[in-house]
């Protein structure tokens, strides 16, 4: 007989499988049928400032008609996986079902619902059925303030989570700024996966790295469905590279970016891990910070910071190679990965259950 350890890790391992050869199966087809109905990517025209997006148009006007909405195949080899399991879990196949109210109910319901507006968000822009192409960025935000006010409200009043866990030190009780800070972590998730997502490989291959970190942190909190749940994303994620690496045969578009950001935010609240989420998430918090800083100093100085930002869209103005920055920042993702899943693990303290 397997131990209990054993037997969760091969459970890992064969939904992870199932996943992966799943999406080694769609992509290609879906590719075939986003060129078929021309459902490809649009070049942005506007800065984010609203002006003319000259330099990023010809950094990237060679991508023009490369398929998009890769994201949707994402989401949906995650679900089908998680139902498929809730069936084989039925008739005793399987262990467990990943279909767990404790443990991936609020993740799967994030990843489900946030996919939606995304895929929404990228059918406007690429048929152009909106004048902004797409959803505007303030309907796009305040759904995603929505999903999180809501998210946070369950946290708090209906599981009573109201502490952070400072890693070596202890859980601090906060109140009900608890519902601000599960909002800031969500939506700011959403949106810095999404402002990452510009290169060849390079979401994709961060979000790999950040969810194999929360998966083995969920794993060392007890919770081997979530760790199951995170594993079974990585996979995924892993079938999209395949396609999405330099040069790419298909994007993931909105339809991925954010609710990949969405959810694992939200497995970081779950699992208290709100300081080892800003370590892990540290080449997505960059991107994001370097955006920030080109409006403001647009805003305050009349001049930009950065050549363009996000910052690897800089680099590339600079002379990188797609490739050199995607690697380059997968480094430092993998280094930052390390660090977060080494304070997550060793400051959990008695929290933690191996």
């Amino acid at each position: 007989m397997f131990s209990l350890h054993a037997q969760n890790f091969i459970q890992i391992l064969l939904y992870s499988a199932f996943a992966f050869g799943i999406g080694i199966v769609l992509f290609p087809e879906f590719i075939k049928f986003i060129q078929k109905y021309k459902l490809t990517q649009k070049i942005r025209e506007e800065a984010m400032d609203g002006k003319v997006a000259n330099l990023f148009k010809k950094l990237h006007a060679h991508k023009a008609g490369t398929p998009t909405m890769g994201g949707a195949v994402i989401v949906f080899t995650v679900l089908a996986t998680v139902g498929i399991s809730r069936v084989l879990a039925y008739f005793g196949v399987v262990d467990y079902s990943l279909l767990n109210r404790g443990e991936t109910y609020l993740p799967l319901a994030t990843f489900a619902c946030v996919g939606v507006l995304g895929i929404i968000d990228d059918y406007l822009n690429i048929t152009e059925r909106s004048k902004q192409k797409g959803l505007s960025a303030r309907v796009k935000i305040w759904t995603l303030i929505l999903f999180a006010v809501l998210g946070a409200l369950w946290f708090f009043f209906r599981l009573g989570y109201s502490s952070i866990h400072i890693p070596a030190i202890g859980d601090f009780d906060i109140g009900f700024w608890y519902v601000p800070l599960f909002i800031f972590v969500v939506v700011g998730s959403a949106n810095a996966v999404n402002f990452t997502d510009g290169l060849d490989g390079l979401a994709g291959g961060l979000s790999a790295v950040a969810f194999a970190v929360f998966g083995a942190i969920s794993y060392a909190y007890g919770l081997p469905i979530l760790s199951t749940f995170c594993f079974l994303i990585v996979a995924t994620l892993l079938a999209f590279l395949w396609f999405n690496v330099p040069p790419a045969s298909i994007f993931m578009g909105d339809a991925g970016s954010l609710p990949l950001g969405a959810t694992l935010g939200v497995i970081a609240m779950m699992t208290n891990s709100f300081f080892v989420w800003i370590i892990v998430c540290g080449v997505f918090g960059i991107e994001t910070i370097s955006v920030i800083l080109q409006l403001f100093w647009k805003k305050v100085f009349k001049k930009k910071l950065f050549l363009i930002a996000p910052i690897h869209h800089h680099f590339e103005a600079k002379g990188w190679s797609e490739t050199q920055i995607t690697m380059r920042f997968w480094i430092l993702g993998g280094v930052f990965g390390m660090l977060g899943l080494i304070v997550g693990i060793l400051g959990m303290g008695k929290a933690g259950i191996l």
